[in-house]
């Protein structure tokens, strides 16, 4: 079965790329993403997510992959897997624009005994309340009959190396065992992991948003836990390392919590919820604590510098780092923007570097204070070690500031020294 399909990949970003790779290794690929940019730069064999290296890029492209933005290659597809973004909005409610415009664009090519399957994450009814009506309207025709449907949650975990997309374990769910069975042959084929078979699709959808909504419940205890061991003058990670000495005891850090994973997927699961009648106090009290975080960074810093008698001018402050985790350039969501946010309000003169993330999006999103090299000779009243890019290494701290400076390190990259640190 797996050879007669070609499979096409509507959406080629940090989870829909790295599957199309591994896919078109079996079978024939259609990468389509609606980025003209994008596609541009496939083509010429670069990743700008940095999921893939550019031999693995170039590669890819011969007889068994073709990336486009033009949708009448779909025409040729007889198996479809949506990989499309699922953000919030700006009042933190689900955004399922780029669903459904998947689910409308993927109808117009539907034919007989064609099969769609999501990855994209989302709270459990999505796909066969939302999307299975639109690929029905759009395509006139029937749902089970004519085409079938499946959900199968993305893994990806950006800028990890060892736990790529073949190496996951990969859960999978259909709207019938027909189709379960071919879905599973698919993915199996390329998933040395293997493959997990959810009694339902809901289940399946379920299974993904609380992955990440249960590493924000724990993300956000650990961080109010510094916040209360702040105010005690313990060292917060000194104490996690002396609980995690337990066999079960869970091994989490305080940190910024942000992204299009971790940052959002709890807000999917909570309006669905709230739709129901029933308000995830858990759940939003965690986000509300992992949100307020870069509040409590700033805080402490200026605190420590009233205590330095540091604050009675406009100050200066270098943030290394602007990405939402290290070594991975994506900068949506990430809370060092909040950090920037806060700081620029106590009318800080910032720069702002990061060597992994593209200029161009940096400069954009922090426009002038966005700085392309680690500026030299200069002593910043605040120093903040945002994210623990592996080139940051390899830095020395203390030749960016001066005595009565401000130091936060905020995944600990310096241990050794007595910098501020969650």
């Amino acid at each position: 079965m797996v050879n007669k399909n070609k499979v096409a990949i509507i959406g080629l970003g940090y989870v829909g790329l790295p599957l199309a790779v591994a896919v078109a290794k079996k079978i024939h690929v259609i990468g389509f993403d609606i980025n003209k940019r994008r596609i541009s730069e496939l083509n010429s064999g670069l990743d700008s997510t940095k999921e893939l290296s550019e031999n693995q890029v170039i590669e890819s492209l011969g007889k068994t992959i073709k990336y486009t933005n033009s949708e009448s290659h779909l025409e040729n597809a007889n198996f479809f897997i949506v990989t499309v973004p699922t953000p919030i909005s700006k009042d933190k409610t689900p955004n399922l624009n780029p669903v459904i415009n998947a689910s409308k664009t993927v109808a117009k090519y539907l034919k007989k005994d064609s099969i769609v399957v999501f990855e994209s994450t989302v709270y459990p009814g999505v796909t066969e309340d939302i999307c299975v009506p639109i690929l029905e309207k759009d395509s006139r025709l029937k749902y089970n009959d004519d085409f079938f449907v499946g959900y199968s949650p993305e893994r990806i975990n950006p800028g990890d190396k060892e736990h790529t997309v073949t190496k996951i374990k990969k859960v999978v769910s259909a709207s019938s065992p027909k189709a379960l069975e071919k879905i599973s042959e698919l993915y199996g084929s390329v998933i040395t992991a293997g493959v997990y078979e959810a009694e339902s699709i809901k289940v399946a959808e379920a299974a993904k948003v609380i992955e990440n909504t249960q590493r924000d419940i724990n993300i956000a205890f650990v961080n109010e836990l510094s916040v209360i061991f702040e105010k005690m003058g313990i060292d917060t990670n000194q104490v996690l390392k002396a609980a995690g000495t337990k066999w079960n005891f869970l091994n989490f850090f305080p940190g910024l919590v942000g992204g299009h994973c971790i940052g959002v997927d709890p807000y999917y699961l909570a309006h669905k919820s709230q739709e129901l009648g029933y308000n995830p106090e858990i759940i939003l009290s965690g986000r509300k604590m992992n949100d307020n975080m870069p509040i409590h960074l700033v805080s402490r810093i200026i605190k420590k510098l009233l205590s330095n008698n540091n604050l009675l001018q406009t100050k200066t402050a270098l943030i290394l780092g602007a990405t939402f985790k290290e070594n991975c350039p994506d900068l949506r969501n990430s809370k060092v923007y909040d950090i920037f946010s806060e700081l620029s309000d106590y009318n800080f003169k910032i720069e702002v570097h990061d060597p992994v993330a593209d200029f161009n999006e940096l400069t954009d999103l922090y426009e002038s204070s966005a700085t392309e090299l680690i500026p030299k000779d200069r002593n910043y009243d605040v120093l903040i070690i945002a994210v623990s890019h592996n080139e940051f290494l390899s830095i020395d701290p203390e030749s960016f500031i001066n005595k009565n400076s401000v130091v936060f390190d905020v995944k600990g990259m310096f241990p050794e020294k007595p910098y501020l640190r969650l």
